[in-house]
């Protein structure tokens, strides 16, 4: 590896951990850099996602002021993310690595119109609870079994695992916006922790490449958490859905 290389994998380490916290699919930044530099696809996606673990610590420490009074709703979704993304790791070891190409971009398709209709699907969410009798602090019954299949696919590859997140909670849950990202951030930690620590057993890692990366995202992480929390609710809903076009078209060309 090139001083060079080494380098440019670094700035997408920070760039990704800024995305990621703020929104998400950050890996459409690192991924492509060692794709480029010709490190194998699958060698590049478990050392990125090792990479990218200490980026999402750092940004959901940084909205530890947004997930006060989440605990229980946190910890309750996070078993989801974490079983959802050790499932998805060991997909990705033992299924031919285009086993999930037709479907990720549909999945990237619909998180992204569902976070433009949030509004309007939580509302009618909001009025069947309430009509229930129910107070859905915790939000509807589809939110646990959704987020752990979003876990799936964020521990098989993870490329706009922020998006879907936030459709699944901005519709789900009751909630302002920069709160369910700052339980987004906690969520998608856990995925790629559990994925990560299961790649490091037993998958083939590039420690150089997870370092860089790894020391990128942390600053990125920072970055991200000062960025994000600034963002009022329209904003970062036209962002979710910018990244997620962009996303989409990415993974569609390539």
């Amino acid at each position: 590896m090139s001083l060079l290389e080494a380098a440019a994998i670094l700035l997408a380490g920070v760039a990704a951990g800024t995305i990621n916290t703020v929104v998400g699919s950050g890996t459409l930044i690192t991924f492509p850099t060692l794709l480029a530099f010709g490190v194998p696809p699958v060698t590049a996606n478990v050392s990125n996602n090792i990479g990218l673990v200490p980026g999402s610590v750092t940004g959901a420490i940084g909205y530890r002021r947004e997930l006060v009074g989440q605990r229980s709703r946190v910890l309750r979704l996070l078993s989801a993310s974490v079983l959802g993304g050790a499932i998805g790791a060991v997909l990705l070891l033992v299924l031919p690595e285009g086993a999930f190409a037709a479907i990720v971009p549909v999945l990237i398709l619909l998180g992204v119109v569902l976070v433009i209709f949030q509004p309007r699907l939580s509302a009618w969410v909001a009025a069947r609870t309430e009509a229930r009798g129910d107070t859905g602090r915790d939000g509807a019954w589809w939110v646990w079994p959704a987020v752990l299949l979003t876990g799936v696919y964020g521990g098989y590859f993870g490329a706009a695992q922020g998006v879907l997140l936030m459709a699944v909670l901005g519709i789900g849950l009751s909630d302002h916006l920069q709160r369910l990202n700052a339980a987004k951030n906690v969520l998608a930690a856990g995925v790629n922790a559990v994925a990560g620590l299961l790649f490091v057993f037993i998958a083939d890692v590039d420690w150089r490449i997870a370092g860089l990366i790894g020391a990128g995202a942390v600053v990125g992480g920072i970055i991200g958490a000062g960025v994000g929390r600034r963002l009022p609710p329209l904003v970062l809903r036209a962002l979710i859905v910018v990244v997620g076009l962009v996303a989409l078209v990415t993974l569609l060309l390539t």
